[in-house]
């Protein structure tokens, strides 16, 4: 049986002792198709894994050397798919992609094309997914504290809090941040500055306008001025992009790690407390109406953790109709 073949490379490695740590996830999936087959995997199994494969490369980027992967990175990439992605990831779905990574590694690993497995302390759980992280309003202050004082050499480094404030502001995915370019910043209105973001619905691109915060541009300008992108606005790698956000919470001595999804949640957070309507919240994170019944319950909860913590006799309110 011929598994489905997916678009060829320039260097695109023939067999697995072409592979090494540094290749890229994105050249691996025909040669895993090829393992898939030869142990007598049906073809539904074949299609199901490399698709979960392809969203793993969506997520962290297909150009992500396989020896860069770990398992702080995959756990991230399955909070994404029930947190981030904006498409329902059903129990028996998220089983399987667990599979699907655990299969994967342990092929690379047990080829002796990564030193170890990243994917084997992942565990399979049932029952309701874990609630997200969101900083609160105390954390935020001290991770922009801390994005102002990073230093690139003798200079300080515009890019942390420029990354920082617009992900924590506008709530895009990383797969979206790294596909912007400067031209999707309009400021032909000074006082609405405005972001056009483009999604992807059930394979089809869209696009959403989300409105910028004034006191960020001056941090773009800073930015484009220390770092000269000549195409889209961050040219570095999208795991670049990662450690930038946890040296980030690291300046800030945060207990958490910050990642993009982390400050997803917590600029839908931030919207919901400021009073901001749930249609607005919903467009700007660019969800279906069926998605947003679930993220809206675990915003709300995550709003209740926070003003229970700032306040211990808060009352949450009695739950109401989606």
């Amino acid at each position: 049986m011929t598994p489905r073949q997916l678009p060829l490379f320039a260097n695109q490695p023939q067999s697995v002792s072409d592979l090494s740590p540094q290749s890229e996830l994105r050249y691996t999936f025909a040669l895993f198709q090829q393992y898939l087959v030869g142990e007598g995997k049906s073809q539904h199994t074949v299609n199901a894994f490399t698709s979960d494969l392809q969203l793993l490369s969506d997520q962290a980027g297909g150009e992500t050397a396989l020896g860069d992967l770990t398992t702080t990175d995959l756990n991230e990439f399955l909070e994404w798919l029930e947190h981030g992605r904006g498409v329902p990831c059903s129990r028996k779905s998220y089983a399987r992609r667990v599979t699907t990574l655990k299969v994967f590694f342990k092929w690379l690993h047990s080829a002796g094309v990564i030193p170890y497995d990243p994917a084997k302390p992942i565990l399979q759980r049932s029952g309701p997914a874990p609630l997200a992280t969101a900083l609160t309003p105390d954390e935020v202050m001290a991770a922009l504290y801390a994005a102002r004082q990073l230093r690139r050499g003798e200079e300080t480094d515009t890019r942390p809090e420029m990354l920082f404030k617009l992900i924590l502001d506008t709530g895009i995915k990383k797969s979206e941040a790294m596909g912007l370019h400067p031209r999707d910043i309009d400021r032909s209105n000074p006082r609405l500055p405005v972001l056009t973001v483009k999604h992807k619905v059930r394979n089809v691109f869209k696009e959403r306008i989300i409105e910028l915060d004034t006191d960020w541009l001056p941090l773009l300008d800073a930015y484009l001025v220390q770092y000269h992108p000549q195409d889209t606005l961050f040219n570095c790698t999208a795991r670049n992009l990662e450690y930038v956000l946890s040296d980030v919470g690291e300046g800030a001595a945060l207990a958490v790690k910050v990642s993009f999804e982390m400050l997803r949640w917590t600029c839908a957070v931030r919207d919901m407390r400021a009073g901001q309507e749930e249609d607005f919240i919903r467009d700007k994170m660019g969800l279906s109406p069926i998605s947003w019944v679930e993220t809206r319950s675990k915003i709300k909860k995550l709003i209740e953790l926070q003003m229970t913590a700032e306040n211990p006799s808060f009352i949450p309110p009695e739950p109401t109709a989606p």
